[in-house]
């Protein structure tokens, strides 16, 4: 309840700044990524009572927040799959990470509780693969003895839109099955071979919890919000774990930041005994000669409150908050890339 009136409160805020634009000129624009929306939103909320400043942020996916801010109709854009170096020179683009996360699988299974049911990524690509149908076939079995698994249809469930998640979940199963990474790939947008497709996390969610032996994948944070079974993965490591903050952290923890051109590190399948396999970093990308430098140094402002005053909001969501030390390089960065229109540092 308190996450559905967050997301309200944030929408009709967002509503608001566009309709009195003129009166809050330090208003900003995002559009992109899901993955981060909850968060962006709770964040949007405390630094609107803070500074009297507004943001209206359009969580339409990754794929389509890459679009608008290479048109400049927003100024930021927001993507879970970072973007090559050579892309963001030829768009006169850069990027930052903002918040990291965990993608986790989720079920709509009669008498299987939340975190019960053990899956390993071989499996959950056979199955987007369209290999495995039933609940009950063998290979699901053989990781579960003593559940009574449903002899039920297995619906699976994707995005149907350009989608950061899509491209975490899809880099994960290409890394750990090598007929997925053939068939389908990794990216924000892939062909599917099965399955129905929704619009956002939430799209996706609504879809799993209506399709009774339904499959899929969401943030963590929209699968607590809607109070649907997640289910554990086994790690690189081969241990099964259950998603949660500090395995998400884990994953992090080795992350080269400083050798990876654009930040653009990725996270999927990562080594150690409690790293969650699909963790992820979602990024900003601003253009590096800011048109409207008002509304460029309070994007900067925005993001560099919500480093120095949202962790808790993060961890309370189940997100993971950059560590001080990558706050740093991205403030640094900041300094060094965005300019105004005539040349000058915006900060």
């Amino acid at each position: 309840m308190r996450m559905k009136q967050l997301l309200t409160s944030f929408v009709v805020g967002a509503s608001a700044a566009m309709t009195f634009s003129t009166a809050f000129a330090a208003d900003m624009t995002g559009a992109g990524a899901t993955f981060p929306y909850p968060i962006y939103a709770k964040w949007a909320e405390a630094y609107k009572a803070s500074t009297g400043n507004g943001l209206n942020y359009q969580s339409v996916g990754s794929g389509a927040g890459i679009k608008q801010i290479k048109a400049k109709t927003v100024d930021f854009g927001a993507s879970d799959m970072p973007l090559k170096a050579e892309e963001l020179d030829a768009d006169g683009l850069m990027q930052f990470p903002a918040i990291m996360g965990g993608v986790v699988t989720v079920v709509n299974l009669d008498g299987i509780a939340p975190g019960q049911l053990k899956l390993t990524g071989q499996v959950v690509a056979d199955i987007y693969l369209g290999k495995i149908t039933q609940w009950n076939d063998a290979a699901i079995a053989a990781l579960n003895p003593g559940v009574k698994l449903p002899a039920a249809e297995i619906t699976v469930v994707h995005r149907a839109d350009g989608s950061g998640t899509s491209f975490l979940f899809t880099d994960y199963l290409s890394k750990v099955n090598p007929e997925f990474k053939t068939k389908i790939g990794a990216g924000t947008a892939v062909k599917w071979v099965t399955g129905v497709g929704g619009k956002g996390n939430d799209g996706v969610a609504a879809n799993v919890q209506r399709i009774k032996g339904a499959i899929g994948y969401v943030e963590w944070a929209y699968a607590k919000k809607n109070k649907i079974a997640h289910t554990q993965l086994k790690n690189k490591d081969g241990n099964y774990i259950q998603p949660d903050d500090d395995n998400f952290k884990a994953a992090a923890a080795n992350a080269e930041w400083t050798k990876t051109p654009g930040f653009g590190v990725v996270l999927t399948d990562q080594a150690g005994k409690t790293s969650w396999p699909i963790t992820g970093v979602s990024y900003i990308l601003m253009h590096k000669q800011q048109a409207d430098a008002n509304k460029g140094k309070e994007v900067i402002k925005f993001f560099d409150w919500a480093f120095k005053n949202g962790d808790a909001a993060a961890t309370e969501l189940d997100y993971v908050p950059l560590p001080d030390t990558v706050v740093k390089l991205v403030q640094g960065s900041w300094k060094a890339n965005l300019k105004d229109a005539s040349g000058k540092p915006l900060n």
